[in-house]
């Protein structure tokens, strides 16, 4: 496993990191506990040494806790995130800080993921949603550094909605954010014209979501893909978007000489091949997922013309406003 300093922090931070959405239950449907603690185990025996979580999570943060406490000897750092008190996923423009993220609120939620969690301070803590809109306005910096004082976090991020890297720039530029956390992956590059340059700039570190498409790039999604019901996944992934991911992933594997079982390895190679990341959340709720994933993180950089191939496989839209 190889590590990376998450931004200007004392933090070095696997490049694979854990991404604990799917263990927690909720809009992943079929996490199996003991499963999710075997994946999670097997990951910290490889080198994991960073996991993300969030209020919102389901039964994440109580799985993490009790990993984490029984790898107390081990340098283990846990990111957790505070939805907002109005309930909208992304944030839209026009609200004021008071409606999101009051001070009283975020500190009621971060108490909360303490006391499910069980740990006594998490090392990233983050706004689920972000508008560059409330720089300067409502008592969440204000909040945030007394929670630092009080050694209850140790680093202040944002989750920047999806699909709107832009929207975290002004924040990025203001030098109050330790680390933004976003999308981006072959399809999705338009963090790499601005956000991420910013980033490196100003010493912020990035924490890489969706970095395999919620399983587009891993080759297995097809037209005939189903998932259970209530799962989040027959929204994305609906209408025609499961046939234009097998088309584009065919064309891509095509295009780098690649067999399927190989797309997963070169997608997060891509994401990795820009030095302002930090570290790639993958999603891994099964050993061999662990074990495929964390395997990418060897040393071995992309070539000029496998980076030249991936980036003209750019596909961007909208999960929000499909067009």
């Amino acid at each position: 496993m190889e590590y990376r300093s998450l931004g200007r922090s004392d933090l070095r931070v696997s490049e694979i990191g854990y991404g604990a959405w799917g263990i927690g239950g909720g809009a992943w449907v079929g996490a199996e506990e003991d499963e999710s603690v075997r994946a999670l185990e097997r990951a910290i025996d490889l080198g994991v040494n960073f996991i993300d979580t969030a209020r919102g999570y389901g039964e994440s943060e109580r799985i993490v806790g009790q990993v984490v406490r029984a790898h107390q000897g081990d340098e283990l750092y846990v990111a957790t995130k505070v939805p907002p008190k109005n309930g909208i996923f992304p944030a839209p423009a026009g609200l004021d800080p008071s409606e999101t993220f009051p001070g009283e609120h975020i500190r009621a939620n971060l108490e909360e993921s303490l006391r499910v969690s069980g740990l006594e301070a998490f090392d990233v803590f983050q706004l689920h949603v972000w508008s560059d809109e409330w720089i300067g306005r409502g008592d969440w910096l204000e909040t945030v550094a007394d929670l630092k004082q009080q050694g209850k976090i140790r680093l202040f991020g944002v989750s920047i909605n999806d699909f709107q890297p832009e929207n975290a720039l002004a924040l990025v530029e203001s030098g109050v954010v330790d680390t933004v956390q976003v999308i981006f992956n072959v399809f999705h590059q338009q963090p790499a014209e601005r956000l991420l340059p910013a980033c490196r700039e100003h010493g912020v570190g990035v924490i890489v979501r969706v970095a395999l498409d919620e399983g587009g790039l891993t080759g297995r999604i097809t037209a005939d893909s189903r998932f259970p019901e209530g799962d989040f996944r027959n929204a994305y992934f609906a209408g025609d978007r499961a046939r234009e991911v097998e088309e584009r992933v065919r064309a891509l594997d095509e295009d780098l000489g690649i067999s399927p079982d190989q797309t997963a390895d070169l997608a997060l190679r891509f994401v990795l091949d820009e030095p302002a990341v930090s570290t790639v959340i993958a999603g891994m709720r099964t050993v061999r997922n662990v074990e495929r994933n964390t395997a990418t993180s060897d040393g071995r950089r992309l070539t000029d013309e496998q980076r030249e191939k991936l980036r003209a496989h750019r596909w961007e839209r909208n999960f929000y406003r499909p067009d």
